[in-house]
Formats: C-alpha cells, sequence, structure tokens
C-alpha cells in the first residue's frame, strides 16, 4: 500500500505520465502506444455532505486498500456540480474518472467529439460492470440493467457506467389514521383515488369538526414535462406513454394523446373541487412533507421511500403509535382496466472516463478494473455499508449500525454516504438494506418491495431516454416548459381545453416537429 507522503509524489508522477503519454502515443504512432501504470487515480466526484471526507479517513483508507490504489478525489459541493463540470469539460485537466450526472449538452458534445472513452464493446470484459437482466440480490425487485446502460448511453453509445438506483418507486402515500377514521380502504384504482381522495377533503377525516383538509398534497414542481411529476404519473396512470412513446409506428411525445388530455381533465376535477392543496402552484417542494404531517393533506403521489421519511416525522411526534398515522399503494389501475406504472430512469448519470487522462487502452484497463473491484459484493458493501464490524453489523439480512452517536463513527458514515456517489451498483445492488428501525418500518419495507415487484410487470418504458436529439438539446427545455406551463394555467383555469390544445401545438410548431423527425430517425438507428 502506498503510503500517503509517497502518494502526492505518486499523483505528481501519475500526472506526468498522463501528460507525455499523449506525446508518446503520437510518436511511437498507433500500433505502439506507450503503455503507463496509474498509482493514484483521480476522480470528481458530487458532494451532498457538508464536510468532504478526509483523505486519509477510515473509510478512503480502506476503498484504497480494496483498489490497491491511492485515490486523490476531487469533491465539489452537488449545488456548483453542474458548472464545475462544464468548465472541466471546457479545460486541460481532466481527472480520471468523472462523475457525469446527465446527459447536458456540454457532456454530449465532449463525448460525441472523441473526449471519451467508448465503453460500449469494453464493459463486457469486467463482470461487475457487466450490465445483464438481474434481481436486486437483496430485496428481489426485478431490474432489467439492460435496458438501463441503453437509457443511459448517447443513441446506443455507451460512454460511462451507469450508476444504478431503484428501477420502480412510484407510490401513493397516504394517511393510514384518515383511511382508518373512514372506514376507508387505500385506493387501488384513479377512480377510487378521487374517492378517498374527495372523503380526505370533505368527511372531517381529524374529527376536528372543520373543514380544513384537502385529499391530495402537490407542489409547484421544479421540473418541466417529463420530470416525474405527480401529473405525469397520473397521465401514465390513465394510459399516456410516459414522457415519450409508440402510437401508430411512429414515438410522439405523450402530450400528443387522448390519455393525456383525459388524465388532466381527472386532475382539473380535483382542482376545482378543492380535492388538491389550494397552493399547488406555489408549494415549496422542500416543505412537501409539512401539510401531510400537520394534518391538511392526506396524500402524496411521489417515491416510495417519502412514506419512511413520514413515517420518521411522525415517529417524532409519537413515538408510541406511529405506526398508525403512514400506508402506501404502489401504481394505480387506470380507467381502461389496466395497470400502467411509472418507472425511473434506473440510474442516476455514470461514470466517464476522458481519454486525455486516460490515453492508452492499457491505463483504460487499469481504471475499469478498479471501477469493477468497487462494484464487486466486497466494494458495494464498503461504499454504502461501511466496514462490518465497526460502523455496522448484519441482522437478518439488514445492516444494523453499530455506535452511531460516537464521533468517529458519525464521521465515518458521513464519509460512506459521500463515497456512496462513486458505487455503480452496475451489476445489481449486493449491499446490505438499512435495518429498519422497528415493526412498523419493517412492515412499510415489506410492503413496499411487494408493490414495487408487482408494479416491475407493467412498467411503461420511455423508448427516448437513450436519445439525444440535436433540436431537443437545443431547445427541448424551453419547448417543454410551453406543456408544463400550460398543463398548470388549464386547472388555474388560466386556460380552457381549447386554449390547452393551442399551447400543445405551439410546442410542435414552435420546434417540436423537428424533434419528433428526429426523434423517429435515431430510434430507427438504435436497431
Amino acid at each position: 500500500m502506498t503510503t500517503k507522503s509517497s502518494a502526492r509524489t505518486g499523483r505528481a508522477l501519475a500526472a506526468a505520465a498522463a501528460a507525455g503519454a499523449v506525446l508518446l502515443t503520437a510518436a511511437c504512432g498507433p500500433d505502439e502506444p506507450e503503455a503507463a501504470s496509474l498509482t493514484t487515480l483521480t476522480v470528481m466526484a458530487p458532494l451532498l455532505e457538508t464536510q468532504a471526507p478526509d483523505p486519509e479517513g477510515e473509510l478512503q483508507t480502506a476503498v484504497e486498500e480494496l483498489i490497491g490504489k491511492d485515490l486523490d478525489i476531487t469533491w465539489v459541493p452537488n449545488a456548483e456540480y453542474g458548472d464545475k463540470t462544464t468548465v472541466t469539460l471546457a479545460s486541460d485537466q481532466l481527472p480520471h474518472v468523472m462523475v457525469v450526472q446527465g446527459k447536458t449538452p456540454a457532456f454530449v458534445q465532449s463525448a460525441e467529439a472523441g473526449a471519451f472513452w467508448d465503453l460500449t464493446d469494453k464493459l463486457g470484459d469486467y463482470p461487475n460492470l457487466t450490465a445483464n437482466p438481474a434481481a436486486d440480490q437483496r430485496s428481489g425487485v426485478p431490474i432489467d440493467t439492460e435496458t438501463i446502460q441503453l437509457n443511459a448511453s448517447v443513441n446506443g453509445t455507451v460512454y460511462g457506467v451507469f450508476r444504478l438506483r431503484d428501477a420502480m418507486r412510484t407510490a401513493v402515500v397516504l394517511r393510514k389514521d384518515w383511511l382508518d377514521a373512514l372506514g376507508l380502504d387505500a385506493p387501488t384504482t384513479t377512480d377510487e383515488l378521487y374517492e378517498v381522495a374527495k372523503a380526505f377533503s370533505e368527511q372531517d377525516p381529524d374529527g376536528n369538526g372543520q373543514d380544513d383538509t384537502y385529499g391530495i398534497v402537490v407542489p409547484k414542481w421544479p421540473g418541466s414535462y417529463g420530470t416525474s411529476a405527480p401529473y405525469d404519473v397520473i397521465e401514465t396512470w390513465f394510459g399516456a406513454p410516459n414522457a415519450w412513446g409508440e402510437v401508430d409506428g411512429e414515438l410522439v411525445p405523450g402530450f400528443a394523446t387522448e390519455e393525456f388530455f383525459e388524465a388532466n381533465a381527472y386532475v382539473k376535477k380535483m382542482v376545482d373541487e378543492g380535492i388538491v392543496n389550494p397552493d399547488y402552484a406555489t408549494l415549496d417542494s422542500g416543505t412537501w412533507n409539512d401539510p401531510f404531517v400537520q394534518g391538511k393533506g392526506g396524500i402524496i403521489i411521489d417515491v416510495s421511500s417519502r412514506a419512511g421519511v413520514l413515517m420518521g416525522l411522525f415517529k417524532e411526534q409519537d413515538p408510541e403509535g406511529y405506526g398508525d398515522y403512514v400506508t402506501m399503494e404502489g401504481n394505480l389501475v387506470g380507467p381502461d382496466g389496466d395497470r400502467h406504472s411509472y418507472p425511473t430512469p434506473g440510474f442516476n448519470g455514470f461514470l466517464a472516463i476522458p481519454k486525455s487522462s486516460v490515453p492508452t487502452e492499457e491505463m483504460l484497463a487499469e481504471v475499469l478494473t478498479v471501477l469493477d473491484t468497487m462494484s464487486s459484493e466486497e466494494g458495494q458493501i464498503l461504499l454504502n455499508n461501511g466496514i462490518e464490524g465497526r460502523n455496522f453489523e448484519v441482522v437478518d439480512g439488514f445492516a444494523r449500525g453499530l455506535d452511531e452517536e460516537d464521533p468517529e463513527i458519525e464521521l465515518l458514515n458521513a464519509d460512506i454516504r459521500a463515497f456512496a456517489q462513486l458505487g455503480t451498483n452496475t451489476n445489481g445492488y449486493q449491499a446490505y438494506t438499512a435495518l429498519p428501525a422497528g415493526d412498523p418500518e419493517l412492515e412499510l419495507w415489506n410492503h413496499r418491495q411487494e408493490i414495487h415487484t408487482r408494479d416491475s410487470e407493467t412498467v411503461v418504458a420511455n423508448p427516448t431516454l437513450p436519445l439525444v436529439s440535436p433540436t431537443q438539446v437545443e431547445r427541448g427545455a424551453t419547448l417543454d416548459q410551453i406543456v408544463a406551463d400550460a398543463r398548470i394555467k388549464y386547472y388555474a383555469g388560466q386556460l380552457d381545453e381549447a386554449g390547452f390544445r393551442a399551447e400543445v401545438q405551439r410546442w410542435f410548431d414552435e420546434g417540436g416537429d423537428e424533434i419528433v423527425t428526429e426523434m423517429n430517425e435515431l430510434y430507427a438507428g438504435l436497431g
């Protein structure tokens, strides 16, 4: 193991070797690449914690021992990461490995210009980086990593090792105590959702004798159309495509279908009847939990992990009876009698490898070997759980925290949360899930896994996730905002249905037609 003092020298030598390799490769010609060995791996990654991990801390030391190399990590605050990525891409100082959070125009342009390694035909040589249809080895929820890898590609070309995330997360989170008070069951269809939400609004579910509750809590959504808003989810339940879909042999956006307008008429009806919170257009998404916990609203359509967060908030208020407040259902059956389940893309960015800092096939193999080791079962446990016997122990297949109030353990756990950003889990999640704190949490967790396993069989995929249309890159965000804004104006009564449809047509007229053409051409090319 290289010492930290020698690591600084190693980093300098590695940097010099990397810079020199470019010149040597050019001098020797394409048939005689000059190999270089990495002693230190440089990485750029986002930081979601308040403090960056100590380079000499327990966790980084353990990771370095596992991979057999020193790490020189540039941690960038997450709020600044997008700007830092753009600046870094434009510079000549790229790390060996770079976390890329999305297919931004700057990254796509750089990748297609040859700045990053094409990994499409290389990852198959590394078992822990190979995407194969598999099951999450801890939860049993099916995942299709081949599709996820395609989703993370740029028009079918893989420029990074994707960071796996739960492919199914959609849930309807409900006030269980309100359901019990009114003698209702959790809704399983969109019709039942309306009835439950209406009852929560009109039948005094908290028993205080006042007309001060509503059914569904929706915040001002920070994204535009097709960004997992509750509205997008409901549209999919009604049978509209998930952002995009194939209709009569052609890819079209979801808002080109009648199901889209039927779903929004359903939402508007609930808005008009006071079933949705009146500040749906302005409620800060950061305070989304508050109306639910404060007894003002009883339903949230979001990811299932929110149910656990809400249960934790009720536990602070009622440590004994907190299990009585929260329950959940998954994707609902739509008006056509079928369940159309809204998935996630299955990934959250990827780890890309620049050619300027990793100029040879030999160096690329070294980097991929490191990433392969980090995605092994041992590596996943280290990055996601930590050091067994030090900060956690295994109980019934779960990870139970140890000595969490010890300052050293608190620091170790913070470092683990940071290092999780470097985990890819491309071969399926193999680390341990945190042990639910009590029986109510365990019951909620088991129910969550059951509904996600069921919903994984009726996924409505977005076939355009791998596609990067030039016009979409250039103008898509602005155009999609037309639809998102029109949707809110329609709910508010500022647009009637004809006006809503006219705004959707404006999307096509102002560039959407070009996007549709390009998407279909690119889609045909994937085959």
